[in-house]
């Protein structure tokens, strides 16, 4: 729609929530491969290295990692054309993934922190594809002329999308927002989404949604100051 603008949410345990209330979401990995590749990683551990066997169970573990991967590729690809090809203005959050899935390790001088948990959040945002999702949606907003938007993140999820009012109590768990001020209720990704696409309204060269849709176009975010 020509003058549409929405705001996605991404998540670790959604894939992608937007605005209008929608859930983008699927199982790249089903239990029985999940199970699969368990044991299979277990077998090559005990398997010679350079040996037959061990090039065997590689390719066993590659065929199911490459089922996986394609079907998050299909995902994000079919999930960003519908997203686009409804919307003039597509706003995200301005996530560095890599730096956000970095490893918590440290060094022997100086030991990470919260090692184990910081390396399951680390798998969870690589297994929903954030990355591949805002590529995919780059690619398909070249064919449909949406804008595609980086906003900062700060306080997205704190702040109640009735009132503005500012507030960590708000975020009552993963899924609920309650507004500690209006008492506005919502879902806390939903919630959270309207605030990217209300702060990408507010950027002045997306006023006029009806003008502004150009594959052309190429806002600068408001959090890095940089082309997206």
């Amino acid at each position: 729609m020509p003058d549409s603008a929405v705001g996605i949410d991404r998540g670790v345990t959604v894939a992608a929530v937007t605005s209008d209330g929608t859930f983008h979401d699927r199982q790249f990995i089903t239990v029985g491969e999940t199970v699969r590749c368990r044991r299979l990683q277990k077998k090559l551990a005990r398997q010679k290295k350079g040996s037959a066997n061990l090039r065997k169970t590689v390719a066993a573990l590659w065929r199911i990692t490459g089922r996986v991967t394609d079907r998050r590729t299909d995902f994000c690809a079919y999930t960003a054309n519908r997203i686009t090809a409804r919307n003039a203005l597509v706003v995200l959050e301005d996530l560095r993934t890599r730096n956000m899935t970095a490893s918590a390790s440290g060094t022997l001088d100086r030991p990470g922190r919260n090692v184990r948990q910081k390396a399951g959040l680390n798998r969870a945002i690589l297994d929903k594809g954030w990355h591949k999702f805002e590529l995919a949606l780059r690619s398909a907003a070249r064919h449909t002329g949406s804008v595609i938007l980086l906003v900062n993140p700060a306080y997205t999820s704190q702040t109640c999308n009735r009132c503005g009012h500012v507030d960590p109590k708000s975020r009552k768990s993963q899924a609920a927002f309650e507004c500690t001020a209006c008492g506005h209720r919502d879902h806390a990704d939903v919630n959270a989404a309207k605030n990217q696409r209300d702060a990408g309204l507010a950027f002045p060269a997306c006023g006029d949604l009806g003008t502004s849709r150009s594959a052309k176009q190429e806002p600068v975010s408001r959090a890095t100051g940089r082309n997206p």
